[in-house]
C-alpha cells in the first residue's frame, strides 16, 4: 500500500506537469501546424526565470511563477512574429527553425549563466505523511497548482470566446477567416499561450530539480511522446497520454530505474501506434 501511494503521488505530479507542457506543444501544432522542438527550451527559460526572480531577486513564490509564465509567453510571441509566422503550414521548415531556435537558446543561456547546475530554494519545507508514506510538501503544492493551471486552460479553451475562436481556426483556418476571424492574431496568441504554459511548467519544477541550459531536451522528448501517443492536435488525447506516460514512468522508476522507464515509454508508444496509427484520439483526416 505504501509503495502504491508513493507511485500515485509521483504519477500525479508528473501527469499534470507533463500535460501542461504537452498541451502547449500540441496547441501550436493544431493551429500553426508546426512541430516546435524549441518548446523544451521555453520550459527551460521558465525555470531560469524562476531562478532569477525567486532565487536571486527574492520575489514571492507566486509572483515569481506568474512573472516567469508571462515573460516566457512574451518571448514566445516574439518568436512567432519573428521566426515561425512564415512557416505556417510548412511542417519541415518550421521544425528546422525550431531546432535552430532550441540550440540558440541553449547556447545563449549557457553564456549568461554557465552550464553549471543552479538550484532554486524550495517554497515550503517538510513532508506530509499519508499512511506510512512521506511526501515533500512542495511536490503536493506542484500538483495543486498544476491542477489549477489545467482547469484555467480548460476554461479558456472551452468556455470563452477566444477559446472558441482558437478551436475554429484549428478546425478550418479558411472558414474561420471568412467568418471575420483574424487567424494571424489567433496564431500569435496561441504561440504565446503555448510558451507561457511551458514557462509555467518550468517555473513550477525549478525548485524540485536543478536548473541547467539543457534541461529542456528531456522535456520536449516527453512532450513529443505524449502528443504522438494522444494524437497530434488532440488536447484530450494529450492529457490521457500524459497520465499513461506518468504511470509507466512512476512504476518503472520505482521498481527498476530511469533507463527502463524511458524504454517502456517508447514501447508503449509503439504498441499504441501499431493499433491506432493516429494515436489514441488522433484526427481521422
Amino acid at each position: 500500500m505504501q509503495i502504491a501511494i508513493q507511485i500515485a503521488i509521483i504519477a500525479l505530479m508528473s501527469t499534470f506537469v507533463y500535460a501542461l507542457v504537452a498541451l502547449g506543444f500540441t496547441l501550436v501544432f493544431g493551429i500553426l501546424r508546426v512541430v516546435n522542438f524549441a518548446h523544451g527550451e521555453f520550459y527551460m527559460l521558465g525555470a531560469y526565470a524562476m531562478y532569477v526572480f525567486y532565487g536571486q531577486f527574492g520575489w514571492s513564490y507566486l509572483s515569481s511563477i506568474a512573472a516567469a509564465a508571462v515573460l516566457v509567453g512574451l518571448l514566445g510571441l516574439l518568436a512567432e512574429r519573428g521566426l515561425f509566422r512564415r512557416f505556417v503550414g510548412d511542417e519541415m521548415g518550421g521544425m528546422i527553425m525550431s531546432l535552430a531556435l532550441a540550440i540558440t537558446l541553449q547556447v545563449g543561456i549557457s553564456l549568461l549563466f554557465s552550464v553549471d547546475d543552479q538550484s532554486v530554494p524550495r517554497p515550503v519545507e517538510g513532508a506530509l505523511q499519508i499512511g506510512q508514506a512521506f511526501f515533500a510538501e512542495d511536490q503536493l503544492l506542484i500538483v495543486g497548482m498544476s491542477i489549477l493551471a489545467l482547469a484555467g486552460f480548460y476554461f479558456l479553451i472551452e468556455r470563452t470566446r477566444i477559446g472558441m475562436t482558437i478551436r475554429a481556426v484549428a478546425q478550418d483556418r479558411e472558414v474561420a477567416r471568412l467568418q471575420g476571424v483574424s487567424s494571424w492574431k489567433i496564431m500569435a496568441f496561441t504561440f504565446a499561450l503555448s510558451s507561457g504554459l511551458a514557462g509555467l511548467s518550468g517555473a513550477l519544477m525549478a525548485p524540485v530539480y536543478t536548473v541547467h541550459p539543457y534541461m529542456g531536451e528531456a522535456v520536449v522528448v516527453k512532450a513529443f511522446i505524449i502528443v504522438v501517443l494522444g494524437g497530434l492536435g488532440s488536447l484530450p488525447g494529450a492529457v490521457v497520454a500524459a497520465f499513461i506516460l506518468s504511470v509507466t514512468e512512476a512504476v518503472a522508476s520505482t521498481f527498476y530505474n530511469a533507463t527502463v522507464a524511458t524504454m517502456l515509454s517508447f514501447l508503449v508508444v509503439m504498441a499504441v501506434l501499431l493499433v491506432k496509427p493516429r494515436g489514441l484520439m488522433g484526427r481521422s483526416s
